[in-house]
């Protein structure tokens, strides 16, 4: 019997011809570990076994087979869970449904479809306006099979897209572009929260402070006020952890989807006879009218005027309609809540795309098709006065549609940084770190921080440009991780998911990076310098980990590859 203690010399192939399994897992789990290391390894491992009489669970080299099985890749050490982290983590997990289906429909059922979309058909016509939707859409649809992809390879643990693009593309371009995410997360919660305030001041105008009721235009203080206190509750209910938020989520999700419906049966009853003079129901005129194109200027806060300071044009409203799609990492932003997320994520992200695809679709042809174009672009409310039995109902759930969504947004954000700042890459981030199970209390308060400068700026359409750049620039992040890792074929790519293929993600890579420089070639190139920046900034000052990732695999291939091309005959000059 072998001294446990001493070192043991790598087995040679001359003394046996076939090596058993277990001793091919001993090497393969030693290898690459000095002399010391294995010594000490052994000896602690043999003492912990003395210690709990664990005889026959691990073997002579005191390897358990789970460690061996898992030693090839340590990407794939989650594959095989312990006993322990399946009994902890069965109980009070969330599912497919309340994990990612609900939480990604709260997210993309937003201010945009209820208040900016009829007001984008009067601008852009009911052709163009499909344009812009389907161009949006299909970007997110081909982002969210990648996404399916990469959260089916392997465990996937907490930090959403942030884990996914920084285990495939190395922790350098994972914290860059996850923090870029986390940026635009954040500004989004800014914008649900604008949203509210613009729908609850247009049916209660009295609680306007500084505004007139008669005005169209809303003073950015009452905008400023009435935003900081939503801001509060919202953070206060996010403290209560996110079990809870599970919970009230349905409370605020049934009466928008109730509201899409009455707005939907509104259109087709339309007009009625209290109807404004703008809606004229269902017509082929109305239609006629709409179809084509008419960009018109408004002031800074989208009413139509001669000489407005806003110039509207394709790429404006694309920039502004795209938040309305960029809720699709709700559920994988919050992976470390799912019982399952290989399952989960890839069938409820992708059901939500195509549910609210579906719906967008169909909302800018009725809303073309049942007013004028002059009432499209005055009344921001329009799909409320158009709906069934009442404005008020719709409007109360256009409410808790924003501030659901907000919410949403105020849960997935904290939990992204401080899965950043667990990995102890950003040193600057290391009061963030949050041990496992628990709240991300500071991360919170950092995130309701940043969504207050949001809020305080007061203006709806100045932010949505930001919040796309930084989305766009994530899911191609995505897409060019899942490109990636299809092309390298490397050994610790098997998904189980198989509906995707690589030219989809190189298809899905192109169309966000189109979309980005059709919005501005200046912002992209702004977003994409940040990006580089804290790319290099990681590099040089961060404490970057060997994760096994795509970029290093295709390092060693590219060695090996021109190894193997060298010629035996050196030249005397070489």
């Amino acid at each position: 019997e072998p001294n446990d203690w001493a070192p043991r010399s790598p087995i040679k192939r001359s003394a046996r011809t076939k090596l058993t399994e277990r001793e091919l897992r001993f090497e393969l789990f030693h290898s690459g570990r000095s002399t010391e290391e294995r010594v000490s390894a052994t000896a602690m491992r043999s003492m912990r076994a003395a210690d709990q009489g664990l005889t026959g669970v691990q073997d002579r080299y005191g390897v358990t087979d789970q460690q061996a099985s898992t030693a090839e890749d340590p990407n794939l050490s989650g594959t095989t869970r312990s006993e322990e982290e399946e009994e902890k983590g069965e109980a009070a997990k969330l599912g497919t449904v309340a994990g990612v289906f609900l939480p990604c429909l709260q997210n993309i059922l937003g201010i945009i479809l209820f208040i900016r979309l009829s007001w984008i058909v009067g601008q852009a016509g009911i052709g163009l306006s499909v344009g812009i939707v389907t161009m949006c859409c299909c970007s997110t649809f081909l982002t969210g099979l990648s996404l399916s992809a990469i959260a089916t390879n392997g465990q996937m643990k907490g930090g959403g897209p942030y884990f996914l693009i920084g285990r495939a593309l190395g922790p350098e371009v994972g914290v860059s572009i996850g923090l870029c995410f986390y940026l635009a997360t954040t500004t989004a919660a800014s914008m649900y929260i604008l949203g509210a305030v613009e729908t609850i001041y247009s049916v209660l105008p009295q609680l306007m402070i500084y505004g007139k009721e008669s005005s169209a235009a809303l003073d950015i203080r009452d905008m400023q006020i009435l935003g900081t206190i939503i801001l509060s509750l919202l953070a206060a209910m996010v403290l209560g952890g996110v079990k809870h938020i599970s919970r009230v989520a349905p409370f605020f999700l049934v009466p928008v989807l109730l509201s899409v419906l009455f707005i939907q049966i509104g259109i087709y009853l339309a007009p009625s006879d209290s109807a404004p003079s703008g809606i004229t129901g269902l017509k082929y005129s109305t239609v006629r009218d709409n179809f084509e194109p008419e960009f018109t200027n408004t002031d800074a806060q989208g009413n139509p005027t001669a000489d407005g300071e806003m110039e509207w044009s394709f790429q404006a409203l694309l920039a502004l309609f795209y938040p309305s799609v960029t809720g699709i990492m709700a559920g994988s932003n919050r992976s470390a809540s799912l019982r399952d997320p290989q399952s989960s994520i890839p069938v409820g992200t992708l059901s939500a795309i195509a549910v609210t695809s579906t719906l967008y679709m169909l909302s800018v042809v009725l809303y073309g098709s049942v007013a004028t174009r002059d009432y499209l672009l005055t009344e921001r409310l329009m799909s409320a006065k158009v709906s069934w039995p009442a404005e008020e109902v719709v409007s109360l759930g256009i409410t808790l549609s924003t501030l659901g969504a907000g919410l949403q947004s105020m849960v997935g954000a904290p939990r992204l940084v401080a899965a950043i700042a667990n990995d102890g890459i950003l040193p600057f981030l290391e009061p963030l770190r949050v041990a496992e199970g628990q709240e991300p209390t500071k991360a919170l308060f950092v995130t309701a921080t940043i969504t207050l400068c949001g809020v305080l700026v007061g203006n709806l359409d100045l932010i949505t440009p930001i919040i796309t750049m930084f989305f766009l620039l994530c899911y191609m992040g995505v897409n060019l991780s899942c490109l990636m890792l299809s092309l390298i074929n490397a050994p610790s790519w098997r998904p189980r998911w198989r509906y995707y293929h690589w030219t989809l993600s190189l298809l899905g890579l192109l169309l966000c990076l189109t979309i980005m420089f059709l919005i501005s070639w200046i912002f992209s190139i702004i977003a994409l310098s940040l990006a580089f920046l804290m790319y290099h900034y990681v590099s040089e000052h961060g404490n970057s980990d060997n994760w096994g990732d795509g970029i290093k695999t295709l390092r060693l291939n590219l060695a090996i590859k021109t190894l193997q091309g060298l010629d035996h005959n050196v030249h005397p000059k070489n």
